[in-house]
């Protein structure tokens, strides 16, 4: 058999399969003297440098009694770590007090301590972007059933996005005058607003007001029992404000995006509804064909009108946070890269069904939807837009003579609650009504039963197409009740007139 010939010279490679990892112990022990010699240079570095990051462990162990001793209020110096480090192998195999006393003949200045703990920092997130780059190269190297390429993509980019959030040196405090500018510069820009929304429209008149809008970084959740309206509301929303990226003349909002994850409801499905609902033909008659000739000419009529709507749909069963912040940084990439302003928007439908990370997967669900909606809130803040997140109740709802429904209604409430900035409850009396017709008692009397029955009927005409959304929770602003019309056979929310803002008739 002939040998193979040889590409390369092995000796020509040495010096990539021999590559250490970055490091400069030399810049390790010289921010290391710096605390040792003056304890000021340590509040330089303490927010963010921790001895994880040091590449030496020793310079990390003795970085780490640093740290409990000034904490402690006590002075860190050779002579007093000694006392703690005397016993430690690693130290002593290193020298020992003699090593602690080179440390303070490496010292820089307090100036310089900042810049030499980020240098540290750095080459420590780059020691971990390589092991990151190992295990995602032994991953796809290991084909599994379990677990598809595009699973192991997001896994990578969830890991790379905690790795770069992990970093705290930008924070810290601010001045109280830099904070009042910046309040004053809000008011200033609402001012010229004259009125006009601070957020995202709902396309709701009265929603507008009492949330002003949906705004930037928030969290909001859209709660209710089933048969109440949640999605149709979502979808409501969800169009109303694609509409307005679509037909606005502000510069900052045309041509940005809404996406809408349909973990519930095919794209197809979700799409229908919002036909239904835009058309006003009943959705049923749409799927089983019962459509007039009429009818089907409305329906083509406003298909046309939403073919250009800028909403996009994911109906990607039990997908997670990480693949949901993937594919919104992607949709709102290929948005940016067309001329736009990346996204505007994005609903959930529903909490619920939203997968957990791999390998953060337990048996307590509370500590999943907990780990769920602190990533939705990430996501929001991360990406600077609204997230609307609809979530179920709970059945104590059905056992009050009272059906609306309160903040200890929430699954998971607890979690729920605290992460999210607004949470809303949608709420129609009719629909409780209509299944609560009153029957006449074997004892009753036929006058008392038409009583009830007549205390009935007022009832349901006065709940006749009326729903409610709940505000609870608003952590900027006020809470209440909001009414709003809603056809059922279209699934249409719409703003409430009162009898009262009518036009009087003419006798």
């Amino acid at each position: 058999m002939p040998t193979p010939l040889r590409t390369s010279d092995p000796a020509e490679n040495a010096g990539d399969v021999l590559r250490t990892p970055p490091h400069n112990y030399e810049a390790e022990r010289a921010l290391l003297g710096a605390i040792l010699m003056n304890n000021r240079a340590f509040e330089r570095v303490s927010e963010f440098l921790g001895p994880e990051h040091f590449a030496d462990p020793v310079n990390g162990r003795v970085y780490l009694a640093c740290s409990k001793l000034i904490e402690q209020g006590h002075q860190a110096n050779p002579v007093t770590l000694k006392t703690y480090l005397e016993r430690d192998d690693l130290i002593v195999a290193a020298g020992g007090i003699k090593y602690l006393a080179n440390l303070a003949g490496s010292a820089v200045t307090v100036i310089n301590a900042g810049d030499y703990g980020k240098l540290v920092y750095d080459l420590f997130l780059r020691r971990e972007l390589i092991a990151l780059g190992e295990d995602m190269v032994n991953d796809a190297f290991e084909s599994s059933a379990d677990e598809s390429a595009m699973d192991q993509i997001e896994g990578s980019e969830q890991k790379l996005f905690n790795l770069a959030s992990s970093n705290a040196s930008e924070g810290g405090f601010q001045s109280f005058e830099q904070a009042l500018g910046t309040a004053i510069s809000l008011a200033e820009a609402a001012h010229r607003r004259e009125g006009a929304l601070a957020g995202v429209t709902t396309g709701l008149i009265d929603l507008d007001k009492k949330l002003g809008g949906l705004h930037a970084s928030d969290l909001l959740i859209l709660a209710g029992r089933p048969s109440m309206g949640k999605t149709a509301l979502a979808t409501t929303m969800a169009f109303n404000a694609a509409r307005y990226y679509r037909t606005t003349e502000n510069v900052e909002d045309k041509g940005k995006m809404v996406a809408f994850f349909s973990l519930e409801m095919s794209a197809e499905q979700l799409a229908t509804r919002i036909l239904a609902e835009r058309s006003k033909i009943n959705s049923h008659a749409i799927r089983t064909g019962g459509l007039s000739n009429d009818d089907f000419t409305r329906l083509v009529v406003a298909s046309q009108e939403l073919g250009d709507l800028p909403l996009y749909i994911d109906d990607t069963p039990a997908v997670t946070v990480s693949a949901i912040r993937t594919r919104c940084r992607r949709l709102a990439r290929q948005n940016k890269t067309a001329g736009h302003h990346g996204l505007g928007l994005i609903v959930i439908d529903y909490l619920q069904l939203i997968a957990p990370a791999r390998g953060e997967r337990s048996e307590n669900r509370v500590q999943e939807i907990s780990a769920i909606t602190r990533g939705l809130k990430a996501l929001a803040k991360d990406l600077g837009v609204p997230v609307m997140a609809l979530s179920q109740l709970s059945r104590a709802v059905e056992q009050r003579e009272d059906k609306r429904p309160q903040l200890s209604d929430l699954r998971e409430s607890g979690t729920i609650e605290q992460d999210s900035d607004v949470v809303m409850f949608v709420f129609r009396e009719q629909y409780y009504l209509e299944r609560g017709e009153p029957s006449q008692k074997a004892e009753e009397s036929s006058e008392h039963f038409h009583e009830r029955y007549t205390k009935w009927q007022e009832r349901c005409n006065l709940a006749h197409n009326i729903a409610e959304v709940l505000v609870a929770k608003q952590r900027h602003g006020p809470i209440g009740t909001v009414k709003l019309h809603f056809e059922a056979d279209f699934t249409h929310f719409s703003d409430h007139i009162d009898d009262s803002n009518l036009p009087e008739q003419m006798e």
